[in-house]
Parts: structure tokens; sequence; C-alpha cells
């Protein structure tokens, strides 16, 4: 129950951060796709502990083995089963979290939903679950590459109040990859370096903003209604560890525009009705227009600080905890390759659902 995500292209997580392992099946796959365990690892790896001063130093090399659903380097169309195994468990870290709640985690949750839990890193809370996302996106991301030629980039945008400039221009994978905090401004970057820098050696943590732009998407992805392109898009994000808001164009900042503002022109270009402006970030009516999509996710300060804190016991008895083990005191770097998986996993799944009904028959 509430493992599993999409419709034509299907995933199911499964595994917890200090069990033996993690991982993905996928279902829906095409057959006779070329790919190999080293393209689906590129990604892994942007997204994998230890990569950089300014994230856990937590030491996984986040190996991927495919156990099914790929003969002779192709994919056969039968389930994809994807592992990647825990190496280093430190499951004694989390003693004082069998009997204390962490303060914004969602260890009181877990416990009273089903009477016990995981407390081992958070169990099946913990952002390790994102491994199996990240797997299945990279082989969303191969195909829809392949079929239409789109291309997916997030960047983190801003750290705590420190925001880079909007820019006209499509980022390319460099920039972001330039920077640990993969931020495609070099100087904003350094600067957001620096005070994560600043709030981990205080025990403490910040938040930010992933922003995430997509080119190459044809017209009509999406559905009426309840399957609205963004309301798929904003479920798969803020089904995200630590996202807190979610918003597609002009967001939040369009209450500010009158409608006469707001509204992006049609015009006829090379042929095709584009638009003048692009406050709907690439969808109206809840499906792609044909211009880029483009949305923001907001992620909370990681919630397990180095910090004395008030909680409760398991009994409801108030005490004090401070946090051990390691975490992100930022969770934005590592942000970025999670979020253009989910997106990269929608827009397959919306598009082969497109495709299914728009394209089979001969009427």
């Amino acid at each position: 129950m509430g493992n599993s995500f999409g419709t034509l292209f299907r995933i199911t997580t499964w595994g917890e951060s200090h069990g033996a392992g993690v991982g993905v099946v996928i279902d829906g796959c095409p057959p006779n796709l070329p790919l190999t365990a080293a393209e689906i690892q590129a990604e892994l790896d942007r997204r994998r502990p230890g990569q950089s001063a300014i994230v856990t130093p937590r030491k996984e090399a986040d190996a991927l083995e495919i156990l099914s659903g790929l003969y002779e380097g192709r994919t056969t169309g039968t389930p994809l089963s994807l592992l990647v195994r825990n190496t280093d468990q430190r499951p004694s870290s989390y003693d004082e979290m069998v009997e204390k709640f962490r303060p914004s985690h969602a260890d009181y949750t877990y416990q009273t939903k089903y009477g016990r839990r995981d407390p081992r890193g958070g169990g099946r809370s913990s952002a390790r679950e994102t491994i199996g996302r990240v797997a299945a996106g990279a082989i969303a991301k191969k195909i829809l590459s392949l079929t239409g030629g789109v291309e997916i980039r997030a960047y983190v945008a801003q750290v705590h109040d420190i925001a880079m400039a909007a820019r006209a221009d499509f980022p390319s994978l460099a920039e972001v990859e330039a920077t640990a905090v993969r931020c495609p401004d070099a100087a904003t970057a350094e600067r957001m370096i620096a005070r994560i820098k600043e709030v981990r050696s205080q025990g403490d943590s910040v938040g930010g903003v992933v922003e995430c732009r997509v080119r190459g998407l044809p017209v009509g992805l999406g559905e009426p209604v309840f399957d609205r392109l963004e309301a798929d898009l904003a479920k798969a994000m803020l089904s995200l560890p630590a996202s807190k808001g979610f918003e597609v164009g002009s967001g939040f900042g369009g209450v500010q525009l009158k409608g006469s503002e707001h509204n992006d022109p049609f015009v006829m270009r090379e042929g095709r009705v584009r638009t003048t402006s692009n406050r709907s970030g690439g969808v109206q009516g809840g499906i792609s227009n044909g211009e880029e999509l483009f949305f923001r996710t907001a992620f909370k300060p990681t919630a397990t600080i180095l910090q004395p804190q008030q909680t409760v016991t398991i009994r409801g008895e108030n005490t004090e905890l401070a946090a051990r083990g390691r975490h992100d005191p930022c969770v934005l770097p590592r942000a970025v390759p999670i979020v253009e998986a989910m997106a990269a996993l929608v827009l397959l799944d919306h598009w082969m659902r497109h495709s299914a009904q728009n394209r089979t028959f001969p009427f």
C-alpha cells in the first residue's frame, strides 16, 4: 500500500535505510530498450551519500545490481528488478531513537499508525528509499530522450535565504554539476556552500528550493480533471522526503498579477502555435502545451539535527533528544537527481498513456 507509483510505467520501491538493501521493481518498461547498469549507475552516483563535504559522510557505493528484465543488453518487457545493497550500516547510532521520537520526523506517525517501526535511520521513511526512484528515473529519462529528445534539468535555486537570479537560458548539466551544491550560478553556489557549512558546524540544518525545467515535450501530455499533468507532478514531488511545497509556472507569485498580465498570448511561430510568455509553466488545462515545463519544489531543513530538542518517549514521557548518526545538513544537493527522476517517471507514464489512447486505433 502506497509503495507504488505510475499507471503504465509503474514502479514499486522497497527496503529500509539500514536493512540489507533497497531497490525497485519496474513494470511496463518497453522491450528491446538497450540498457546497461552503468547508465543507471551514473544517476545513482549523483544521489549517493559521501560525495562532498556538504552532505552526509555515510560511505555507500550504491552499486547497482540488475536482477531481472534484461537479456543480452536489452530489456525484455518483463519486470525489471533493481537492487542496491546497504554496506555502511550503523544501526547503533539510532539506539536512543528506539525510545524517543525525533521532532518533525516520521517516528511518531509511523509508530502510531502501524504500532511498530524500524528506527534505524528512519527505516522506510529515510531518503535512502529514493535510490529506487532514481534508478527507475534513469531508465525513464533514457526512453524520453530517445523518443522525443526530451531534456530534464533540475538545479538548486535557493538555500535558506540565498537565491540565484532567474535565468532565461536552459542550464547545462555541466553547469549544474560544477559545484557541490548543484547551483548553476557559480557565485551564488559559493555563498550557498558557505551557509551550509556554517549551519553544519552549529549542528543545525537548512532547506531551500529545487527548480526543474523540461524542454522538448510534445503538446498533449496530461489527462483532464484528476490526472492533470501538474497534479501528478505535484504528487510526485510532494512524495519526496522533506518536500513541503510545489508550484508550476508563475506559482504563488501569479496571485500578484491581473489576468491581463498573467495570460500567455498565443502566436504562430514556424508553423506552430506558441506562446509569447510562459507563466503557465508549459501546462494549460492540465495538458502540456509544447512550451518549456517549469516547476519548483520547496524542501524543509533536515529534521534530524545534532542539537538537543524537546520530545517525548514511546511511553508518553517528556524528554530531550540530541540526535546522533550521519545526516545531510541540507538535502538540496542530493535532491536534484531525485527531482529529475520523479519528473521523468511522470512524463514517461503520461506519454505512454497519451500514445495508448490517441495513436493505437486507425479511426
